[in-house]
């Protein structure tokens, strides 16, 4: 086995003319594509779910209002979280209320799962498919976010 050679290869800041240099921070193509595919296969895939669940129509609008409540409190969280980072005001109250919002989905579906007559599999689809859908929410939102302060600082 060969050792690992360290390189310390530094590329100079200042580009050659016509050159065009990535920003590292800018999400790239493949990880925004990746993400909303993750999203459109969780929530289409739960929304799938419940189209073709024996359930009645109420149960199924439990589980849709709880996929939609999710998906905007995880948003709410990331949007407050990064913009506590980055030294923008945001109030306790809101804060605390985008976390409680992000939990109390989360408990709701658990508790709607765990007292439904569906066989285990079918639970643990939902509960996959929410799971998929927040984290994608998130990832989402913050590659807008990120791809919108770049172009800002582009212009």
């Amino acid at each position: 086995m060969e050792p690992l050679q360290n390189t310390t290869e530094v590329k100079s800041p200042i580009a050659k003319y016509g050159e065009n240099i990535r920003n590292p921070f800018k999400p790239t193509p493949a990880f925004i594509g990746a993400s909303w595919l993750a999203l459109l296969t969780g929530v289409v895939g739960y929304v799938i779910g419940l189209w073709n669940a024996t359930m009645e129509l109420n149960e199924k609008g439990y589980y849709f209002t709880i996929l939609l409540f999710g998906l905007f409190a995880v948003i709410s969280v990331q949007k407050s979280v990064r913009d506590r980072a980055e030294g923008l005001a945001v109030t306790d109250l809101y804060y605390g209320l985008s976390w409680f919002a992000t939990i109390a989905a989360m408990v709701l579906l658990t508790i709607g799962l765990w007292n439904a007559d569906l066989a285990r599999s079918e639970k643990g689809f939902y509960a996959m498919a929410f799971c998929l859908s927040m984290f994608s929410a998130i990832a989402v939102q913050k590659n807008t976010r990120d791809a919108k302060s770049i172009e800002d600082k582009e212009l």
